[in-house]
């Protein structure tokens, strides 16, 4: 029993981080006591992670901690995947600087629905608990959220890093942004959470869903975070607003492409968060790195396995053939996707409408940056008309045949 508990908590904590090694040692520690006490019981521990429905595509960086979770449901422990339907209506301030904009609630229960379809890309469906938080936080009481809010102090909320900026910057806080924490406590009271995952920028909230439950006579949650992905351009968190994202409905060249365009900076992060290598081959990749190793082959490996995990190995052998024969050898690809346009179209308008960019504003960015050209010319007028029968390339591996 020892070894078996020994080699989960090794899984569970990989690519941890909690900006504190004393608090790391200490969920290590929890951990390691609740699976013991948890397997004397005859039970499976109850482990879940939040996400509030911001965007209708999950990407990889969402991905952390919903394969951390399929670690546990390999395990045999009760996975549930919750979907923040309240709470997306709060907004939370942990990953932001500024305000979130109220979401819609038509938009979060399109999104919602999304994401709980993509998810099973990942976990097991059949082995898989979808919650929405909608159905427990809406029923709360003015007098419940009063007894919760007594748990916590004002100076509790106003030293987290984020709110001392927009205070600094006087920026706008909302009243709601404090009450977030108390409505990802609750869920943690809700499930009777032995384990909750999220980002090492949530640590605060896990916290505070600790102090909820022992304030509902609960034994208090382990806390498990993860740090926030980087985004394909090396500098942000990964976004779909920002355009540096990898979202894994893409399509295998896609996925393929976009993993092989990252930086070689955090190409290391990327094996640790996002592949089931184990802490010696990890060791063994960073040596590799930093004796100079040739940072293609470790990349195309990384590509491979990540497209693999979403579309399969035959998708991934293909995708990995078109990246080497379109962006190493220049050459265009055997098939290109042909795209009925109308007269009178622009080449901003055109990208947008076929799916080549995400929005509006992102064909433009992609044009300011040289990504886009018509016949092997690369396109500067975003306003430039295009016509029937030419070759469009976005990027290094998006192509598209006007018809």
């Amino acid at each position: 029993m020892k070894d078996d508990i020994e080699k989960q908590v090794a899984a569970y904590m990989l690519g941890s981080d909690f900006g504190d090694p004393q608090i790391k040692e200490q969920m290590a520690k929890e951990l390691r006591q609740r699976l013991i006490d948890a397997k004397k019981e005859g039970r499976p521990l109850r482990v879940y992670c939040g996400y509030d429905v911001t965007a209708p595509d999950l990407h990889l960086g969402h991905t952390i901690t919903i394969r951390k979770l399929k670690q546990f449901q390999d395990f045999g422990h009760d996975v549930n995947f919750v979907i923040g339907t309240f709470t997306t209506l709060i907004g939370d301030p942990s990953d932001r600087d500024t305000a979130r904009s109220a979401a819609i609630e038509e938009k979060v229960k399109q999104n919602a629905q999304s994401y709980a379809e993509q998810a099973f890309k990942i976990l097991d469906k059949q082995k898989t608990r979808v919650r929405y938080n909608n159905d427990w936080l809406s029923k709360l009481t003015f007098k419940d959220v009063i007894n919760m809010a007594s748990c916590f102090t004002v100076q509790q909320f106003l030293v987290r890093d984020r709110i001392q900026k927009r205070l600094e910057s006087n920026d706008p806080i909302w009243l709601r942004e404090f009450l977030y924490p108390l409505a990802q406590g609750y869920d943690a009271v809700e499930l009777k959470a032995d384990v909750q995952l999220g980002a090492t920028e949530q640590l605060f909230n896990l916290m505070a869903c600790r102090r909820l439950q022992e304030f509902y006579g609960l034994k208090p949650q382990i806390c498990l975070t993860f740090p926030v992905l980087v985004g394909i351009d090396g500098a942000d968190r990964m976004s779909k607003s920002r355009g540096n994202y990898i979202g894994i409905d893409e399509p295998p060249e896609t996925i393929y492409g976009k993993t092989m365009s990252i930086p070689d900076n955090i190409m290391l992060q990327y094996f640790e968060l996002l592949t089931d290598i184990d802490e010696a081959e990890l060791g063994d990749i960073k040596k590799q790195i930093e004796s100079g190793a040739n940072p293609m082959s470790l990349k195309k490996r990384l590509a491979f396995d990540i497209t693999k995990q979403y579309h399969g190995e035959e998708k991934a052998k293909e995708a990995e053939a078109h990246f080497e024969k379109t962006v190493q050898n220049k050459e265009l690809p055997d098939e290109i996707e042909e795209y009925k346009i109308t007269d009178n179209i622009t080449i901003s308008q055109l990208i947008t409408q076929s799916g080549l960019a995400a929005s509006r504003s992102e064909a433009m960015r992609l044009i300011k940056q040289g990504a886009v050209s018509i016949d092997g010319k690369k396109v500067d007028d975003a306003n430039l008309n295009v016509a029937k029968g030419v070759t469009i390339k976005v990027g290094k591996r998006r192509y598209l045949k006007t018809v």
